[in-house]
């Protein structure tokens, strides 16, 4: 019996499955069915054995290469829904980008560095430079070149972190070498620093805001890690009106420009004379409030007159030059400013606290 396989056929008649296979799941079955190895082109091939031996060549040509154009087929259908399937995903998450987007959560600074900076500002816009010096501090700076000899009642009222010095080979500094190192417990050490590096330069006039260590207990008042700012002007014919014209200045600049100053005597033992400053109360206007207890006033900082023996350790001669030195807390700043009872709040890293600022 002759065979009689009609090819063009069968080509036609795969070509019509994979167009009707909508999905990947489908052109599989179709290959399965036409390519598998019971599949109809593998079953015609098959029936080639039957025809004669001289037309078996032609039609086996003829056969694979409908196979071939058949696997051409389900590759390119599996082609086409892929990109179909991407092109209605792609429609599906098409944005417009002339839409306003989405604002990102982005953080703020500190409280106590927005005070910090506000700080530096005001004292920048007066003519103050910024300085800054070691955290980790010897005895002299942070004491003696002071004027706070060992034994003074001073060094108990700031209670001291004291480290281990370790003298590094070939250290020259021979007068130091052997003295006590220590956290520093005021920024002040910046004034000496500052001056042996300029003198005998004139003026000397800057503000050094930075980190302080004392062995405090943490309470709503206190803490073992705070904040201060120290200022300093050296120059000739310097007298405590000039200082008390930059202090006013400054406490109008930060609390109003109806606040009012007055300066207490006090004592300090790197200043002579020395005094206390306070400020009328920013809440109550003066007249009298819980915060400032009934006073009007808050004290906000310490000042004097740059003792001679700090200028002379500094490298100026007290016979030519004067000058006068400030210093405050960042932290009670802040807790005046924003009306906060306890310190603590700034150190908690407590988000409801902090983002209200």
């Amino acid at each position: 019996m002759r065979v009689a396989i009609d090819w063009g056929a069968l080509r036609e008649q795969a070509a019509s499955d994979l167009q009707r296979a909508a999905a990947p799941e489908a052109v599989e079955e179709v290959r399965v069915r036409w390519l598998g190895r019971s599949g109809r082109i593998a079953l015609a091939l098959r029936e080639l054995g039957k025809l004669p031996a001289e037309e078996r060549p032609a039609a086996g040509a003829q056969g694979n290469e409908v196979r071939t154009e058949v696997e051409a087929m389900v590759a390119a259908r599996r082609t086409a829904l892929r990109q179909e399937a991407l092109s209605q995903r792609l429609a599906a998450e098409t944005m417009d980008i002339t839409l306003p987007g989405t604002q990102p959560d982005i953080g703020h600074a500190h409280p106590l560095h927005q005070v910090w900076r506000d700080l530096v500002r005001i004292f920048g816009e007066l003519g103050f430079a910024v300085a800054d010096g070691p955290e980790v501090e010897s005895d002299w700076f942070n004491f003696g070149a002071l004027n706070i000899p060992e034994g003074h009642p001073t060094r108990d009222a700031q209670d001291s972190f004291y480290v281990e010095r370790r003298v590094r080979p070939g250290d020259t500094r021979a007068d130091h070498v052997s003295e006590q190192v220590l956290l520093r417990t005021q920024t002040s050490p910046v004034q000496i620093r500052t001056m042996q590096a300029l003198a005998p330069a004139l003026p000397v006039r800057i503000v050094a805001p930075g980190r302080v260590y004392r062995r405090d207990t943490t309470d709503a008042t206190h803490s073992a890690v705070f904040h201060q700012i120290e200022g300093l002007l050296v120059d000739r014919g310097i007298a405590m009106s000039h200082m008390k014209g930059v202090i006013g200045e400054f406490a109008r600049r930060l609390y109003g420009p109806s606040t009012k100053i007055r300066v207490r005597p006090s004592y300090f033992p790197f200043t002579e004379p020395s005094g206390e400053v306070d400020v009328t109360c920013a809440f109550c206007g003066g007249k009298g409030c819980r915060i400032c207890k009934g006073t009007g006033w808050i004290e906000i900082m310490g000042c004097g007159m740059v003792h001679p023996h700090v200028l002379r350790n500094g490298g100026y001669d007290p016979e030519e030059v004067s000058g006068f030195a400030f210093g405050m807390g960042i932290d009670r700043v802040a807790q005046l400013r924003y009306g906060i009872d306890d310190l603590r709040h700034f150190l908690q890293n407590d988000l409801r606290f902090l983002e209200q600022f």
